[in-house]
């Protein structure tokens, strides 16, 4: 009896888990065409999904597979993210890199709230583009609404805008270094600290060399280690909020603290490249997975009832984001 209950969730969950894994194994097919690839799976997973709910249909005995991918299975690859990041890389920042690094954070998250109260923007809105300009795109984004728990459409919204300004960033910063002055050092940690994506880093700052483009994808990793401590503390800020006003406080992102044991112990143990090779490979496509389901769930008039502010938002926050790390790295790197 007690594996027939098991099995009902399991046999209702896999027509939908099977729609999202095929989207990502999409999403991963379609980078190998010219230019594709410089977009993230994880992007084109999203676009995949929304393109398939609004013009095809999303089939309602998918529903139950679409919900345990985004929630479990995104926990599960934020999870694994910790095996891409090491302590040592913190070091290999040194500590002007990383100072630069989480000012540049902190005030990139509180200008884009602030920001969103002047420009009318939804609070949670506001926060998810705050996050996903602060530190590491759509990762960020799906992550930090495990605890700010905003609408399907206000996740799609902030993954479509970071991705904009960020594809933006890859292609306009390679343009800079020689106007702007910047040694390859230096505009690698520009790179790092101000690019949304890692893989828009990755494409942008090793056009200016290695030494451009290892500063620029340590210091962008050191970023995304930053997500455990925003993610935590929004998510305590938020359970004091819920507590206070309905004497219940909605669960913490524990599996947050599953990301930083998976990065402590990654930093300890030797994992074989092939081995690690894979790891990464799972985690972005479970991670797409996660974002395919989000696509899913998105719907283009929810989105157009937003608005141009959110997208406005999205602009300040990476002008924000590009000017400030910059004036940071000319004056202290």
């Amino acid at each position: 009896m007690a594996s027939a209950r098991l099995s009902a969730p399991v046999a209702a969950a896999l027509p939908g888990v099977a729609l999202t894994a095929a989207i990502a194994a999409a999403a991963f097919a379609l980078r190998r065409l010219p230019g594709v690839g410089l977009f993230s799976p994880m992007i084109l997973a999203t676009i995949i999904g929304i393109a398939i709910h609004n013009f095809m249909g999303t089939p309602a005995a998918a529903a139950p597979g679409i919900t345990f991918s985004l929630r479990r299975v995104l926990r599960l690859g934020i999870i694994l993210l910790g095996f891409q990041l090491m302590l040592s890389q913190v070091v290999a920042v040194g500590i002007t890199g990383l100072a630069i690094i989480l000012v540049v954070l902190v005030a990139t998250f509180f200008f884009t709230r602030w920001m969103g109260v002047v420009l009318g923007v939804d609070a949670k809105l506001a926060e998810l583009i705050g996050a996903g300009t602060a530190i590491c795109g759509a990762s960020a984004v799906i992550a930090t609404n495990t605890v700010t728990q905003g609408k399907d459409s206000d996740v799609a919204y902030a993954v479509a805008s970071v991705t904009v300004f960020g594809s933006l960033s890859m292609l306009l910063y390679p343009l800079l270094p020689g106007v702007l002055h910047l040694s390859p050092q230096a505009f690698g940690l520009w790179s790092g600290a101000s690019i949304h994506e890692i893989a828009q880093v990755v494409a942008a700052a090793f056009q200016d060399g290695d030494v451009a483009g290892q500063t620029g994808t340590v210091a962008k990793l050191t970023r995304v280690m930053m997500l455990a401590p925003l993610v935590i503390a929004l998510g305590f800020a938020a359970s004091r909020k819920a507590g206070e006003k309905r004497g219940k406080a909605p669960p913490m992102p524990w599996f947050v603290l599953g990301f930083i044991a998976v990065m402590l112990l990654n930093s300890v143990i030797s994992v074989p490249a092939p081995v690690r090779a894979d790891i990464v490979l799972l985690t972005n496509f479970l991670l797409s997975m996660a974002l395919a389901a989000m696509g899913l769930h998105t719907d283009f008039a929810k989105l157009k009832r937003e608005g141009l502010r959110p997208l406005a938002l999205a602009a300040c926050s990476w002008v924000f984001i590009a000017g400030f790390s910059l004036a940071l790295v000319k004056a202290l790197a």
